[in-house]
């Protein structure tokens, strides 16, 4: 499978999908990452590209796509649509990951909305959630505990980012760590990853037993 993750910033894909990125690539699937912004806003740019770079290593990316958008300033535009859809259609994904809609962040907002209009000839999408994501009810999990300690170095590779969070002292890693439990009690396990589908199709395999 060809697996796409398209996220604002740096450091979102791996907060929302982190842990299945890592799964999906250490099963061998090919994992893609679209970041839309160097993340000026809220850091050194090249900063913030070397980091994400880093963490696309760790994740076992084959390519990290950048969108070149202004920080803070992604816009809700037919330009944006027909960008992902050129990077869509040029890897031919099974399978995209993206920002859940209800978000207090613009960015996220925005990104999300384009994405859902250029997807809309994908089959399997599912949203993932960050630390600004509202209303947020997932029918899709995946267990992380097996990577957790990957997704905590994934995010901590975003050195720059890690205790910029809005809860004073409480750094990033521990936000993810809280909602994996959450997740993972949801979804009877350990530690989860949760999505909500856009669309999902369940393959059917023949049963070789018979």
């Amino acid at each position: 499978m060809k697996i796409l993750a398209i996220g604002s910033h740096p450091d979102d894909v791996e907060y929302g999908c982190g842990g299945t990125l890592i799964e999906f690539a250490e099963k061998g699937h090919e994992v893609f990452l679209f970041i839309a912004t160097l993340g000026s806003y809220g850091g050194n740019s090249e900063v913030r590209k070397q980091e994400q770079e880093a963490a696309a290593k760790i994740i076992g990316a084959k390519e990290v796509i950048w969108g070149n958008y202004e920080d803070t300033k992604i816009p809700l535009s037919r330009e944006l649509i027909q960008h992902l859809e050129e990077v869509i259609n040029r890897i031919n994904p099974d399978l995209i990951f993206s920002h859940f809609p209800d978000d207090t962040h613009q960015d996220h907002r925005n990104l999300s909305s384009c994405v859902k209009s250029a997807t809309r000839f994908v089959r399997n999408f599912l949203l993932f959630e960050g630390p600004t994501t509202q209303n947020f009810n997932p029918d899709i999990y995946v267990d992380i505990e097996n990577v957790l300690e990957k997704k905590r170095l994934l995010l901590s590779t975003h050195l720059s980012q890690v205790q910029k969070t809005n809860v004073k002292d409480v750094a990033i890693t521990r936000f993810m760590e809280s909602t994996a439990t959450f997740r993972g009690i949801k979804g009877r396990v350990k530690f989860a990853e949760a999505f909500v589908a856009v669309r999902y199709f369940v393959d059917i395999f023949k049963n070789d037993a018979k």
